[in-house]
């Protein structure tokens, strides 16, 4: 039975919450250990893995049948939006810091070492000669992580650039259609949205390979290559995640799920993955053009 509108929906006990702890502290503990060399950690790490995934299927399998039986009301949408919306602002704040970094060291560490401002006892005594440049000396005075070349921006990084503006506009087209009711668009919009993300991801798998096999870029590669690959890297795994939460979309809208004035759910996945594009454009010119 349907919520009435003025009624307050107050959610029943679940063992998810509790079973995503274990979860999520199961995998931390692997992956700690795995990367200080126990011979545990790495089988942890997936059992930790495996739970998370069993809890997210589970979790949001039982949000999906509230949904579709009628048991949200006005109010739980509101609550819904609320919810991603604080998701969102703490994903922009999660970049943030990465781009602050990135700010920092170009704009205040690079110029200290080579002696400016307040950097010039530091250049006289202990870095004479350096000069700051971004990103040829940009391992240091010390060469940390030895010679590498830049990467540039209009190979896979421009094509990347245009995979994901792409698949913003056959994203929003799926919307339209959805809103207006034109099912067979709105499969095609989101088939073709994550197929350009899955194509995105190869790209960037080649970019990676072409760093290190060609480039000599590592993530040891100085700052440089501390901030393009935490930089890059992460928001590669929020495209794969924003890709797999799409595809579930996409499997519930050939089963018949969402209307056009009930629809959240494909809302919430499409907020995720334009806020991945705008990330993007971000990186693109901080990272690779300036």
């Amino acid at each position: 039975m349907a919520q009435a509108e003025n009624s307050y929906y107050v959610p029943h006990g679940s063992h998810w919450p509790i079973f995503g702890s274990v979860a999520v502290c199961t995998l931390l503990v692997g992956m700690a250990n795995y990367l200080n060399g126990t011979s545990w950690g790495g089988n942890m790490a997936l059992v930790g893995f495996g739970l998370l995934v069993i809890m997210l299927f589970g979790w949001f399998g039982t949000v999906v049948k509230e949904s579709r039986a009628g048991l949200y009301n006005t109010q739980v949408d509101v609550s819904f939006r609320w919810g991603m919306f604080w998701f969102i602002f703490s994903e922009v704040m999660f970049f943030a810091a990465f781009f602050g970094a990135l700010f920092y060291a170009r704009n205040y560490s690079l110029p200290w070492l080579s002696g400016e401002g307040s950097g010039a006892m530091t250049n006289m005594f202990l870095y004479e000669g350096f000069e700051a440049s971004w990103p040829s000396a940009a391992n240091g005075p010390g060469n940390v992580g030895g010679e590498y070349k830049p990467m540039g921006a209009w190979g896979l990084p421009a094509i990347n650039t245009a995979l994901l503006l792409s698949s913003g506009v056959t994203l929003t087209w799926a919307h339209h259609a959805l809103k207006a009711g034109h099912r067979a668009q709105l499969i095609i919009g989101l088939f073709l949205t994550v197929a350009l993300g899955a194509i995105f991801m190869a790209c960037q798998v080649l970019e990676y390979k072409e760093a290190y096999e060609h480039y000599g870029l590592t993530l040891g590669s100085g700052i440089y290559g501390t901030t393009f690959f935490m930089l890059t890297g992460f928001h590669g795994f929020h495209v794969t995640i924003g890709a797999i939460i799409l595809a579930v979309i996409l499997f519930r809208c050939m089963s018949g799920h969402f209307s056009s004035d009930n629809h959240f759910g494909f809302e919430a996945a499409a907020w995720y993955w334009h806020f991945v594009d705008v990330v993007w454009l971000g990186l693109f010119v901080f990272v690779y053009l300036v």
